[in-house]
C-alpha cells in the first residue's frame, strides 16, 4: 500500500462571479437596453457554463485555486491556514467531491471523512437520532457500524438529553458537536476538517482536539483548516500557507505560522508607551518617548512578535527634569488594536533627565 494517503497535482479551480449591471442615465440609453435584453440574457446563461479557452481570462472569472501541489503521508496531520477567501474551503470541498477541479489530479488512498460546515447533512426536522444514522450513511458507515457506535457517538457529543428533539431546535453548537462525533467515529483513513472548532466552546475544542490526535496516533490522515493557531501548532507538525488560490509556503507549523502573520499582520500591530509621574498624570511637558525596540534576550534587534518568543522591549525618552517618583507603561496590541498586555514599572522608578532608555523583560 502506498505511504502517501494524499497526493494533489496542479489543482485549479475557476468560477465565474456577477459583475456590476450597466446602468443607463437617459431614456434612449434604457429603452434600447430593454429591447437587447433578452439576448443580452442568453448570451449571460450561456457563460455561466462556458469559458473561452484562449488563454485569456475576463473580468468576472476568479481563480479559487492556482497550481496547487503538495502531498500528504499515511497518519500525517497537516494543517492549512490563510485568510477568508484564500482557497481553503475550496480545497477541501474538491478532496472531498462536492465539487470538481478545473483542472490538476486529486490522488487519495484510503476511506474519507469530511466535516466541511456546520451541520452538513442534517435534516432539520428530524430529530438527533435520526440525523446520526442519516448522517452516518451519507458518510458511507453501515447501519450495523452506526449501532455498535451509537452511544460513543452520542456520549462524545455531550447531546444526549436532547437526542430525540428534531435538529431544527439545536443551537449551532449542539449541532457541530453531533456533526463531528459522526465523522470522527466513522474511523475514516482520511479526516478532513474545516474550521469546526470555531463554533464549539472551550471543553468540546479540548475535546476534538483529542479525537484528532488519537486518529492521527493510529495511523490515520487529517487535514486541518482552521484559523486557531494553538490548535494548529498543537496538532499539526506541519503545514501550508494558501493565499490567493497559492500555495505560498510548505513547512513545520512554526514557521508557517511565523510566515502567515509576518506577511498579514505585521503592519497592524503596535506598541504604546507613556510616562506617568507621582501625581498619576501624563505629562508631555517634561518626558518624551522617542521610539520602542524590539530585541531579543542578546540585544539584538526583532521586527516581528510571537507568543513564543522572549523578548526585551527598550522604551528610549528624552527627560527635560530628573524625577526619582516616576512610572513608565508599555502597551502591546494585536492587529486587531485590542491590547494584549501592559508592562508597568512601579510607580518609583527614577526618570533620569537627558536622552536615555529604560528596559522592559
Amino acid at each position: 500500500m502506498s505511504d502517501i494517503a494524499i497526493r494533489v497535482e496542479n489543482l485549479s479551480k475557476r468560477y465565474r462571479i456577477g459583475m456590476k449591471e450597466e446602468t443607463h442615465d437617459t431614456f434612449a440609453g434604457a429603452l434600447t437596453s430593454f429591447v437587447r435584453s433578452p439576448l443580452k440574457n442568453l448570451k449571460s446563461l450561456r457563460r455561466l457554463s462556458h469559458f473561452e479557452e484562449n488563454g485569456h481570462d475576463s473580468e468576472d472569472i476568479i481563480w479559487a485555486l492556482k497550481d496547487v501541489s503538495f502531498e500528504v503521508e499515511r497518519g500525517e496531520v497537516l494543517g492549512i491556514i490563510g485568510r477568508n477567501g484564500a482557497g481553503k474551503s475550496t480545497l477541501l470541498k474538491i478532496l472531498s467531491k462536492i465539487t470538481y477541479p478545473t483542472t490538476g489530479r486529486v490522488e487519495l488512498n484510503g476511506r474519507v471523512a469530511s466535516l466541511l460546515e456546520v451541520g452538513t447533512g442534517f435534516h432539520p426536522e428530524l430529530t438527533g437520532r435520526e440525523n446520526i444514522y442519516l448522517n452516518g450513511t451519507i458518510l458511507g458507515m453501515t447501519k450495523k457500524e452506526i449501532d455498535s457506535k451509537f452511544d460513543e457517538i452520542v456520549d462524545f457529543s455531550g447531546v444526549e438529553k436532547f437526542i430525540d428533539t428534531p435538529a431544527k431546535r439545536y443551537s449551532s453548537g449542539m449541532r457541530v458537536r453531533l456533526a463531528f462525533s459522526v465523522a470522527a467515529h466513522l474511523e475514516p483513513e482520511i479526516l478532513l476538517v474545516d474550521e469546526v472548532l470555531a463554533v464549539g466552546d472551550a471543553e468540546f475544542q479540548k475535546k476534538c482536539l483529542g479525537k484528532m490526535g488519537e486518529v492521527a496516533s493510529e495511523g490515520r490522515t487529517v487535514l486541518f483548516v482552521s484559523h486557531n493557531m494553538d490548535a494548529i501548532l498543537n496538532l499539526c507538525p506541519f503545514s501550508c500557507v494558501i493565499d490567493k488560490g497559492r500555495i505560498v509556503y510548505q513547512g513545520k507549523s512554526e514557521e508557517a505560522l511565523k510566515y502567515y502573520l509576518g506577511t498579514f499582520s505585521k503592519k497592524n500591530a503596535r506598541l504604546d508607551a507613556h510616562v506617568v509621574y507621582e501625581e498619576n498624570r501624563k505629562d508631555n511637558q517634561f518626558s518624551y518617548i522617542k521610539r520602542i525596540e524590539i530585541l531579543t534576550p542578546s540585544f539584538k534587534p526583532k521586527g516581528m512578535i510571537y507568543t513564543w518568543d522572549d523578548l526585551r522591549f527598550r522604551i528610549h525618552y528624552n527627560s527635560n527634569i530628573h524625577y526619582n517618583r516616576g512610572q513608565f507603561v508599555l502597551d502591546i496590541f494585536d492587529f486587531k488594536q485590542q491590547r494584549l498586555l501592559v508592562f508597568d514599572s512601579g510607580s518609583r522608578y527614577p526618570i533620569k533627565k537627558g536622552l536615555n532608555y529604560v528596559d522592559c523583560y
